[in-house]
């Protein structure tokens, strides 16, 4: 007979056996076909009473997935829209389209009413999910994966929602047609700078602020919200061409008004010019367009300018623009006006970038091996406000005179040409004017 001490030892077995293999089961559960609120809920890692952010901390990748198709639960519209805002960060487009093909046609044929609503509901997020796809992330094995689906709806009788399907994938397909045609034309606003008319002093600075305006708009409503989130992580300029094009845009303009005000020789010019800026600067802001605002500020403020000797009122002048984006306490001024714009606005995307990149760097993807929602959820927030400004639009007419005097920005000198000229004009080591002695006395 078994001692007393071995049969315990097989009872204490024997009552741990069922807790292992509802584990196990547990792992195993295909989270993709689950359909129950409370089953989804009790899988996601939820916040704790007193603390603050989203309630959803954490999940699977699959249970997040899930939790977004819950479509026709109001309280979850916010959730919706932070999980297709950032689910780049953890899931390809290409698997996420296959997860949810695979939840649709999982319950799309069964009569059962709560599950055809499941069906539709996952149905809609994956049309969704196409049409906020980036053109880059249009691939052949993408193209060929949803007219699979159509195929397959057409075949079941889905035609209503084959047709949206459908049309969602060649509004898409033209959408890159388009893009390529467009990259396939030069600018039309590049002449030779022989053909660029005038000056500066030609054109009023409201109108010069309209037209600067006008072109970052044009470069702004372009970009795709991913291409922001993903070049925090990557900085790809291929899967970011729009954000790319927009950051050479506004560095050719930075530099374009450094080396407009430099290449004049008389310090009265110099002067002139510098102070014509300043007022184009004060027009930008009431059109609240801080992109141009920005690349002005920068050229007027970078080292090769500011070095020079300016009229004392010029430099306090500019000293007041130069408040509204101190960087000293995390750009506090800027932040403040931002929040209390009405759009149509254009902000600095460079500060977006930058807070995207802290966020990133300062928090975990995963959270005991589940995916960090809290850390997404941050990001959305970054993103949402750009996303806002992207949808009212600027309403300015195209004056063909001030943009081809801008002639796209190209004729601009490098950094090294800058400080020539710079060093050319108040060479180093040299004492100021007697300007300030003269004010003195």
């Amino acid at each position: 007979m078994p001692s007393s001490n071995s049969k315990d030892a097989l009872d204490k077995e024997r009552r741990q056996k069922p807790t292992e293999v509802t584990r196990s089961d547990e792992e195993n559960v295909d989270e993709l076909s689950l359909i129950d609120h409370k089953e989804i809920m009790s899988r996601i890692t939820l916040k704790q009473e007193n603390d603050d952010g989203p309630d959803v901390r954490a999940g699977s990748g699959d249970i997040l997935l899930v939790h977004a198709t819950e479509t026709d639960r109001k309280d979850l519209v916010l959730y919706c829209e932070a999980f297709l805002t950032t689910y780049r960060t953890f899931i390809t487009p290409e698997d996420l389209i296959k997860k949810l093909h695979y939840r649709y046609t999982t319950f799309c044929h069964s009569p059962d009413t709560n599950k055809k609503r499941v069906s539709k509901n996952t149905f809609f997020v994956l049309v969704r999910v196409v049409d906020e796809l980036c053109l880059v992330e249009l691939t052949e094995d993408i193209l060929k994966q949803l007219m699979d689906l159509v195929f397959t709806l057409v075949c079941s009788g889905e035609l209503s929602l084959a047709r949206v399907l459908r049309k969602n994938i060649l509004d898409k397909v033209e959408q890159k047609k388009l893009l390529r045609y467009t990259n396939s034309l030069k600018p039309l606003a590049a002449r030779g700078v022989s053909a660029r008319p005038g000056t500066l002093h030609d054109f009023r600075s409201h109108e010069i602020a309209d037209q600067l305006t006008l072109l970052d708009a044009e470069l702004f409503y372009k970009i795709e919200i991913p291409e922001v989130l993903l070049w925090a992580k990557e900085q790809n300029e291929e899967k970011s061409p729009n954000l790319t094009q927009f950051t050479e845009h506004f560095n050719n303009m930075s530099y374009w008004v450094r080396s407009l005000i430099i290449q004049q020789e008389k310090a009265q010019d110099r002067e002139k010019l510098l102070l014509k800026f300043i007022k184009i600067m004060k027009h930008l802001r009431k059109l609240n367009n801080f992109n141009s605002y920005l690349a002005i500020l920068s050229a007027l403020d970078s080292a090769p300018i500011r070095r020079l000797e300016w009229q004392k009122q010029t430099s306090e002048g500019l000293e007041e623009y130069c408040t509204l984006i101190d960087s000293s306490s995390s750009f506090r001024a800027y932040r403040a006006a931002l929040a209390e714009v009405e759009p149509p606005c254009i902000p600095y995307l460079g500060l977006i970038l930058q807070d995207l990149t802290f966020v990133h760097l300062g928090n975990p993807d995963l959270i005991d091996g589940k995916v960090n929602f809290s850390k997404r959820w941050q990001q959305f927030n970054i993103l949402d406000s750009m996303r806002r400004f992207q949808q009212v639009h600027y309403e300015l007419k195209r004056n063909e005179d001030i943009i081809s005097f801008f002639n796209d920005f190209s004729d601009h000198l490098a950094e090294e040409a800058l400080w020539e000229l710079s060093l050319k004009i108040k060479p180093r080591n040299i004492t100021r004017r007697k300007t300030d002695r003269e004010e003195k006395t």
